[in-house]
């Protein structure tokens, strides 16, 4: 197992173990609040932990089948993971803060600029990995 299925299978439990963690803080938020519901980003950083973990599974597991370089599938996974793991750590973040309930309702860099980023960074990291599982497995 190279090291990039390594760090993605790594990723995938450190997400899952994460969104437990952060089930305990949206679990004490609901008890002590007056509406006994969590803060909305509590509750993004909550499911997306979950869903983050089984995407990162999956990676790993197309990278096995990949015909491309250790760096290569180091990078195309590294931006992939980078971005989740940024995704999850803002919304905690603007969750223990509950500055707001809807991060796109004012324009800012993260609005803007980093959603660019965000969506070329996994969609083209996600695009190598599937690439190359579908040139060994379907091209030859």
């Amino acid at each position: 197992m190279n090291l990039a299925v390594k760090i993605s299978l790594l990723a995938s439990g450190l997400f899952l173990l994460s969104g437990m963690l952060i089930g305990i803080l949206k679990y004490q938020r609901m008890l002590t609040r007056e509406t006994h519901t969590a803060p909305i980003y509590v509750d993004f950083a909550h499911r997306a932990s979950f869903l983050y973990s089984f995407a990162m599974l999956v990676i790993a597991k197309l990278l096995e089948y990949s015909p491309y370089s250790e760096r290569v599938q180091l990078g195309a996974a590294g931006i992939v993971l980078l971005f989740l793991a940024l995704t999850v750590a803002g919304y905690l973040a603007h969750g223990l803060m509950e500055d707001t309930d809807n991060l796109f309702r004012r324009r800012t860099f993260t609005t803007t600029w980093y959603m660019y980023m965000l969506i070329a960074g996994e969609i083209g990291g996600l695009s190598v990995i599937i690439w190359g599982f579908i040139r060994t497995q379907f091209i030859g």
